[in-house]
């Protein structure tokens, strides 16, 4: 596959792939997402391949979720490209793949991890975050959600009072409160960052790989229910991008101003 927003490199048993969208805080539109399912798959594939690293390109984001300047604002208020249930992106795909590829993955957060880019170093088995790095929401706020893993599965690691507060006020938090809610395993200074996880990943390469393949599926098993939520999320996600109360937000971030729902509550 030919990539142009991924860069996907392959070295001494590690899997390195870098959103490479840089220009738009490493947000993610359809193009991207295929690409980060085949980069995954390929990993997934090789058998020497036993550690991913996933990570943005770039020092001010790790990714910040869906591009809204990508969304079809025409012809129904979902992202362009036509896949993923109805909104355009197959982000329950990529959700699974990182999920169920039998090694583990990594999430190296050198800048902002928010929206759709949050929920994916949620699902990553381990983050290691710049000092720098800023963890949140803002699906809300611009007239979307993710009520499957972003949110049922933050629940488990942050509890359910934490995630509510994450979801309901849409802040953005440092690296340090990341760490001590849970979110975060370990924080560096910016330029240690990509080191640090290559360190991280050989020391998991030098462990068994049948042992790390069972003991995520054990980990995953707990919550593995939470696929079916996310069906329903997605599914039901289709539907609200096709209402005018979604595109409030959207066309609010557009034009740089407050998103009025006010009338939406009538």
């Amino acid at each position: 596959m030919e990539l142009t927003d991924v860069i996907y490199e392959k070295k001494n048993g590690i899997a390195k792939i870098t959103i490479n969208r840089p220009q738009v805080y490493n947000a993610f539109r359809g193009q991207t997402i295929q690409e980060l399912i085949w980069s995954f798959r390929d990993a997934w594939d090789d058998n020497q391949i036993g550690v991913v690293i996933l990570t943005g390109a770039g020092e001010k984001a790790f990714c910040t979720g869906g591009d809204q300047k990508q969304k079809d604002n025409e012809g129904g208020y979902g992202y362009n490209g036509g896949l993923g249930g109805g909104i355009g992106l197959e982000l329950e795909t990529l959700h699974q793949t990182i999920r169920n590829i039998p090694k583990p993955v990594i999430a190296a957060v050198n800048g902002f991890a928010i929206g759709g880019g949050h929920v994916l170093h949620v699902i990553c088995d381990l983050t290691i975050a710049s000092e720098t790095a800023k963890f949140g929401q803002v699906g809300p706020k611009v007239g979307s959600y993710d009520a499957g893993f972003g949110s049922t599965y933050l629940a488990r690691l942050v509890g359910e009072k934490k995630a509510r507060e994450i979801w309901y006020l849409c802040e953005q938090y440092t690296a340090e409160e990341a760490k001590e809610m849970g979110l975060v395993n370990k924080i560096v200074p910016g330029n240690q960052l990509q080191q640090v996880a290559e360190d991280w990943a050989i020391k998991i390469l030098a462990k068994s790989p049948t042992a790390l393949k069972f003991l995520k599926y054990s980990f995953n098993a707990d919550s593995a229910s939470i696929q079916g939520i996310t069906q329903l999320s997605m599914g039901s996600l289709a539907m609200f991008y096709n209402t005018d109360e979604s595109a409030e937000g959207v066309n609010a971030f557009l034009e740089k101003r407050p998103a009025d729902f006010s009338k939406f509550r009538k």
